[in-house]
């Protein structure tokens, strides 16, 4: 870049620049010089200001940069950093002019390659399943119509509400036993492996067929406690076979591993666990018309014998056609008992699916408690939000009061020597020497004439 500054009067010679005009001049170049790069480091001195906006250093063995990330980017980052993360930014690279001080204003962040806990996942996965505990032959089968369903999920967890609906509407038949349980935070992943060890000990008690272990997405820290090794072991160790279902699609953790079957969310594993009732009346309808056709061709078959017998002795014509009078009656009454008992038993089918019908959970009851813990539990969480945000607001206008500026505002002023050291004593002041003078607005340059003690 080549800089044109206004000639003087002495041939070469070029003007003086201000301070704010080299800082505007660097960062224009810099900016147009690396119009976006790509930088990886560790995070350091992470600080989140009020304002939303994120401050912070990207650092490697030798070397450090101040890195900015203001809050129209940073909220459409889906996850939150912290100290000692490795991570890749996209930034722009600029001069922050007030300061003079380089940096990068940050326009994106990932997870610099597989990123320290996807690592330790990774050697977990690895370790577990050198021991056999992912092995196929290990997995269990469903039970094809389970009496109850143990489910393994924090009652404040939408997971609950999806699971407890998808059940009800397809498969009422179906009685369901909550297993509360924290699903995130410091010691979920032991609680849910304690709670797992629970629910295969009462499983004859409770009448359990299956165990559904579900929660909602979030970040790979929020899913952290079902990639503990305690769960694993205790999805592994369960009497009971365990449907999985965490998270989202694209989110996997060591649990869905270990578990007998992997759902993607959690109402697909409420939905693995129990087949449909409408499937499965059609199913029992389908099996009776295969029945009385395979009994009305047994009949067909037999009568056909019969009538080929009586051709066969055509000679004694007399005394057979009264016993193929007697045939036919025959015929007839088997014929009308095989069409009773298809009715009664089609009636016993009727009459089972009513009471289970009506003997299914009060899905609808448990579904309106949830909601109504949920909406408690957010209206709490934007009432403590709302004071801590008054206490930082009082705090702010509390430190501005007694800042500098207010001070200076009150006509005081700062007065500095030609070292730009404070000058609060005359005693160091000498006759003609020249301070600096700082007011609320502005500054001045004053000669010193006399010193009083």
């Amino acid at each position: 870049m080549a800089l044109d500054f206004e000639g003087s009067d002495v041939e070469n010679a070029r003007a003086a620049l201000t301070v704010s005009a080299l800082n505007r001049a660097v960062s224009g170049l810099l900016q147009r010089s690396f119009p976006l790069v790509r930088v990886r480091g560790e995070i350091a001195n992470l600080t989140r200001a009020a304002s939303g906006h994120w401050y912070f250093a990207l650092k490697d063995d030798q070397a450090q940069a101040r890195c900015v990330m203001f809050r129209a980017r940073n909220q459409l980052l889906g996850w939150m950093p912290r100290d000692g993360d490795e991570v890749e930014v996209s930034a722009v690279v600029s001069l922050y002019e007030a300061r003079g001080e380089f940096q990068l204003s940050v326009e994106s962040m990932r997870r610099a390659g597989q990123g320290r806990l996807f690592e330790e996942f990774l050697k977990l996965k690895a370790r577990l399943a050198a021991e056999g505990l992912f092995a196929g032959e290990r997995k269990r089968q469903l039970p094809r119509i389970p009496r109850r369903v143990a489910v393994v999920t924090s009652m404040q967890a939408a997971a609950l509400g999806d699971v407890l609906t998808a059940l009800g509407r397809r498969a009422p038949y179906v009685g369901v036993v909550i297993y509360p349980v924290p699903v995130q935070g410091t010691g979920a992943g032991a609680q849910i492996a304690a709670m797992l060890r629970k629910v295969s000990q009462r499983a004859a008690i409770d009448a359990i067929d299956v165990v559904l272990l579900v929660r909602g997405g979030g970040s790979i820290e929020d899913l952290w406690a079902f990639n503990e090794e305690t769960v694993a072991r205790a999805i592994v160790a369960c009497a009971l076979p365990v449907v999985v279902g965490v998270g989202h699609e694209s989110d996997v953790t060591i649990a869905d591993f270990a578990a007998d079957l992997r759902a993607p969310t959690p109402t697909a594993a409420a939905e693995l666990v129990a087949p449909m009732a409408t499937a499965l009346l059609t199913n029992v309808e389908a099996q009776r018309a295969a029945l009385a056709r395979a009994l009305r061709r047994l009949l067909e078959r037999l009568h056909q014998r019969i009538d080929y017998v009586l051709r066969l002795t055509g000679a004694q014509r007399l005394p057979w056609k009264t016993q193929a009078g007697q045939l036919d009656e025959l015929r007839m009454r088997s014929g009308n008992a095989l069409v009773e008992a298809l009715m009664h038993a089609r009636r016993r089918v009727s009459s089972r699916m009513h009471r289970l019908l009506v003997a299914r959970p009060n899905v609808s009851a448990a579904s309106l408690r949830v909601a109504t813990l949920t909406t408690a539990r957010h209206t709490a969480m934007a009432a403590r939000l709302a004071h801590s945000r008054t206490r930082v607001e009082n705090g702010l206008a509390a430190l501005a009061h007694l800042g500098p500026a207010q001070v200076l505002a009150r006509g005081f002023s700062i007065v500095r020597n030609g070292s730009g050291a404070l000058v609060s004593d005359s005693t160091g002041v000498e006759i003609g020497q020249t301070l600096e003078v700082e007011f609320a607005r502005g500054s001045a340059s004053t000669r010193v004439e006399g010193v009083l003690p």
